[in-house]
Parts: C-alpha cells; sequence; structure tokens
C-alpha cells in the first residue's frame, strides 16, 4: 500500500469547489480521468453517508479492476468540514488481492491569492495499482474539476448561490 499528494490551484473561491466536491451530478462529470465515463450509483454527501460509483474505460483496451473494463468502488464519508475538507474512505469491488483493501482519500481545500489550492491525498492505495496511474488520473480530475468551477464563476459572475 501507498499514498499520493496531487494539488493544483483553482480559480474560484472554496465554497464553489467544496459544492462541486459533495454534488453527485457534478462528481459524475468532474472525477473521471480523461478516457472513461463515470457512473454515480448512489451518493450521500454527509457524514457517514455513502456512495457507489463506477468508471468505465471509453475503448475496450482498458482493463477495469471490478470488471473487464470498469472500476466500481463504494464506500462512506468520514469528515467534512464545509468550504475545507472531505475525507472518503472507499474500496474497490474486486475479488482480486492486489486491488482490494481500504483506501482514504482526503480533499482538503485553502485559500490562495483570490483562488483555491486543492490538495487530494489518496492514502492506502493498493500496490497494484500504478502510482502513475493514479497521480495521472487525480492530475485528468482536477483539471476537470478546475473547468467546471471556474466556468461556473464566469457564467454566475462570483456570485454562486449554495447549491
Amino acid at each position: 500500500m501507498y499514498s499520493t499528494r496531487v494539488s493544483r490551484r483553482v480559480n474560484a473561491p472554496r465554497a464553489s469547489v467544496y459544492r462541486a466536491l459533495l454534488d453527485p451530478d457534478a462528481i459524475a462529470g468532474w472525477r473521471v480521468p480523461d478516457g472513461m465515463t463515470s457512473h454515480v450509483h448512489a451518493f450521500d454527501p454527509r457524514e457517514g453517508g455513502t456512495f457507489r460509483v463506477s468508471l468505465t474505460y471509453d475503448t475496450p483496451t482498458g482493463t477495469g479492476k471490478s470488471a473487464a473494463h470498469t472500476d466500481t468502488y463504494q464506500g462512506h464519508f468520514a469528515r467534512l468540514v464545509p468550504d475545507e475538507q472531505v475525507t472518503e474512505v472507499f474500496a474497490f469491488e474486486t475479488t482480486d488481492p492486489g486491488f482490494g483493501g481500504t483506501m482514504t482519500m482526503t480533499t482538503t481545500l485553502t485559500d490562495a491569492d483570490g483562488a483555491t489550492d486543492v490538495l487530494i491525498v489518496h492514502e492506502g492505495i493498493p500496490d497494484d495499482v500504478p502510482a502513475a496511474d493514479n497521480e495521472l488520473g487525480t492530475r485528468m480530475a482536477l483539471a476537470n474539476l478546475a473547468r467546471l468551477v471556474e466556468g461556473e464563476e464566469r457564467r454566475d459572475g462570483g456570485n454562486a448561490e449554495p447549491g
């Protein structure tokens, strides 16, 4: 098991970024690496609330951890600090011990010169998940998150209402 840390500055306020961390429609759109499609099966964004998400490769050459071309994971929200932090505990749905085990993902938001620094720390990643793949997928997801919330800020003129 190992850990990764990936960060990105997002040109939007923490409140906008935090909303996107807890909105199932937003999650389906941003928390997916390039070349995959996301489906949110269940999502209860409160401490103790559960979620289940599948990521499916767009081409048949991608190899999934849960099925031939799909990674499905489920878990719960362990800690929610409004506009500051989201901690999720989850595991892949798999019978392969190389991909088994419980992982923790903590997303921390901090103010940064009118923007928000987003730090995602993954802990307990199974050794059979290549670190480079995890980091690349996280960078892709953060780029999607930035496009989403920065676009909302432009459309709303910075006056987005909580959703």
